[in-house]
């Protein structure tokens, strides 16, 4: 069974360093070594993260004589910022029902004369 996009690209996500990296992408191509840099980590390790972000489609590596910049390829970032957004709509209108709820209860106080303690 074939993985889809969204499930690969939360997979590449899920790692902090992964995360940075693409951070310290968003600031401009990259070589391997500069993504190396932060990192106590191998070059090796760090190329290993490097082809998460590749599968996932995060990143395209490419070849320019001797240098193999990295850069962000940000539209699998889009899908899931889409994704999530129905989700913060649905959050968003629970809470204006809740404060709706919570403003009628103020104003039935009021009309009871109740007071808050």
């Amino acid at each position: 069974m074939a993985t889809d996009h969204l499930s690969t690209t939360f997979a590449a996500l899920a790692d902090p360093t992964r995360r940075a990296i693409l951070a310290r992408l968003g600031r401009g191509e990259k070589s391997v070594t500069e993504l190396a840099k932060p990192f106590e980590m191998t070059l090796p390790g760090i190329s290993k993260h490097l082809k998460v972000l590749e599968r996932a489609g995060l990143i395209e590596r490419r070849r320019r004589a001797q240098w193999r910049p990295c850069r962000l390829h940000a539209k699998p970032l889009r899908d899931v910022a889409d994704w999530v957004e129905q989700y913060r709509r649905f959050w968003e209108e629970r809470l204006d029902r809740l404060e709706d709820y919570l403003q009628k209860l103020q104003i039935q106080e009021k009309k009871h004369g109740r007071r808050k303690n």
